[in-house]
């Protein structure tokens, strides 16, 4: 497999052979798109989310000549990655102070995906997604979010979103993903995720650090380095 050839895994309660562009929900992470992640073991507990048996479907991903936006890597951060969550996620908390938090990352933070064939970023998973609620509301910090983000061993998703990527996807094999097994595993690290944070969350932040409010009082924007 050369460089530009990835194999990535999609978790599903099907065996899906031809994926079709197009399909999919627009409120998932990063709205209308394929799933994947690199890693077969989170693609089966992904595909056992509703506690039926599943399938982890493995393809090769030939990326060359593809747009890439890489969320998670310079000169994005969390917000940019938060503020695409807020424009395609329906469900948040519905205090004012979360609706002005969506409204100001929108407005300040949010990347245009549209140019892209493919998204690499973090998965908004249950934990994940509450992390997230939590910070929008004031709740935690802007290091404690950071901090959280990489808890539980998640990883990224890899998600294909224009007809180009679809035509460079070829499917391998697939693999059986009993949930009795994976079901089980999904819960235990969103378990574990969610015993760490409360653990880290305890601990009173340094004065210094940003709540919501504060991005929003002082008007930051992209490129502030306070929020590095």
């Amino acid at each position: 497999m050369d460089g530009n050839m990835i194999r990535i895994c999609h978790g599903s309660e099907n065996i899906i052979e031809k994926p079709e562009f197009g399909k999919g929900k627009t409120t998932n992470d990063y709205g209308r798109g394929f799933y994947c992640t690199e890693s077969i073991e989170l693609a089966k507990e992904w595909a056992c989310s509703r506690a039926n048996d599943g399938y982890a479907n493995i393809y090769e991903l030939d990326m060359n000549g593809l747009d890439i936006l890489r969320l998670n890597n310079p000169p994005y951060h969390v917000l940019n990655w938060l503020a695409v969550l807020a424009d395609n996620r329906t469900y948040w908390e519905r205090s004012t102070i979360s609706e002005e938090a969506k409204v100001y990352l929108r407005d300040h933070f949010l990347v245009d995906i549209s140019p892209y064939d493919i998204i690499i970023g973090y998965r908004a998973d249950d934990s994940y997604f509450t992390f997230a609620k939590n910070f929008v509301a004031n709740g935690i910090t802007l290091g404690q979010l950071q901090e959280a983000m990489k808890l539980g061993r998640l990883g990224e998703q890899i998600v294909l979103k224009s007809r180009r990527a679809f035509e460079r996807l070829r499917f391998v094999e697939y693999e059986s993903a009993p949930s009795e097994i994976y079901f089980k595993k999904k819960l235990e690290r969103d378990q574990s995720a969610r015993a760490e944070y409360r653990k880290r969350v305890r601990h009173m932040p340094n004065k210094d650090e940003l709540l919501m409010i504060d991005i929003m009082r002082e008007g930051m924007e992209n490129g502030d380095p306070r929020l590095l």
